[in-house]
């Protein structure tokens, strides 16, 4: 099968479009025959290097996290049937043709292959951060980035929820914003002031999915450390603030099927450009470049 791999940690040109032989499932397992891949940049940071802590890597890799297609291969006691659309995280890379599926859930038919592929990461992400705020209805939230991938997410979600969110975003993403259910404040120099200005009440916690050097300020708005978390900025380890980073233990399918509920009510997902599985090089250095204006995605199949 074609996948991109890379056996040396670099730029974006240690991409390589590769034939590899294809996975076979064991007991318990699904073979999805991938028609969307998502791009994130965790992708590129793995790639990079800078998350290896100085090792090389033992085998060539396949990246990407999640992904949308068809079950085409089952285990024994797999709990899918071929044919199954689904969508969720990949346990072997998602930049392939065939992955061995991680935690999937069956894409409902009216979601399309793009949409779906872009859900699992930001929706897990903006979850996880919600929950780990404790936010609840009433409250007002500052998101900062709210017109990116996992900022929309979260302030559909925060929403939902009952909560007054305020969400930071460029000039152009300041409408989109509003949109989402939010009230918009232009980020940069100045912001704090805005911030204020456009909440009738204190701001209550803060999220920040930006990672633009908020964090210091965003504290001062808050009059604490407490229910401030970053994930993006890692000026949060110096402050005494959470990073939060998702792990395996939190792509479940229980996680999937939340994330579909919020499909349910209406979920808004911009998406930026899409690439042929061969150009996957091209969609790191677009997402490793920052506002990529909705989410990146490969064309698999």
């Amino acid at each position: 099968m074609r996948a991109i791999t890379f056996a040396e940690y670099g730029g974006p040109d240690v991409l390589r479009l590769s034939e590899v032989p294809v996975p076979e499932p064991g007991p318990g397992q699904v073979r999805v025959a991938v028609r969307r891949a998502g791009v994130n940049p965790i992708d590129w940071k793995i790639r990079s290097g800078a998350m290896a802590e100085g090792s090389a890597p033992e085998r060539p890799q396949i990246p990407g996290a999640e992904f949308s297609g068809v079950v085409d291969a089952v285990g024994d006691g797999a709990g899918f049937a071929v044919g199954d659309e689904v969508f969720g995280w990949s346990a072997t890379g998602s930049y392939a043709e065939y992955a061995l599926a991680g935690a999937i859930a069956r894409k409902p038919a009216d979601l399309s292959w793009e949409d779906a592929a872009a859900l699992p990461v930001a929706g897990e992400t903006a979850l996880r951060v919600l929950r780990q705020l404790d936010v609840k209805s009433g409250e007002v939230l500052l998101i900062h980035g709210a017109s990116g991938t996992v900022g929309r997410f979260a302030t559909q979600a925060a929403v939902a929820l009952g909560a007054t969110v305020i969400g930071t975003a460029g000039q152009r993403s300041l409408n989109d914003v509003k949109a989402l259910g939010a009230i918009p404040v232009l980020y940069g120099d100045g912001w704090p002031q805005r911030v204020r200005e456009a909440a009738d009440r204190p701001v209550a916690a803060v999220f920040d999915a930006s990672g633009h050097g908020v964090l210091p300020d965003s504290v001062e708005l808050l009059g604490s450390k407490d229910r401030v978390i970053t994930i993006a900025d890692g000026a949060a380890f110096e402050l005494g603030l959470p990073f939060s980073a998702g792990g395996a233990n939190d792509a479940t399918p229980e996680v999937l099927a939340e994330i579909l509920q919020h499909v349910g009510r209406g979920l808004r997902i911009a998406h930026g450009s899409s690439y042929p599985l061969e150009e996957a090089a091209a969609a790191q250095q677009e997402s490793q470049a920052g506002h990529p204006g909705g989410k990146i995605t490969l064309v698999v199949s």
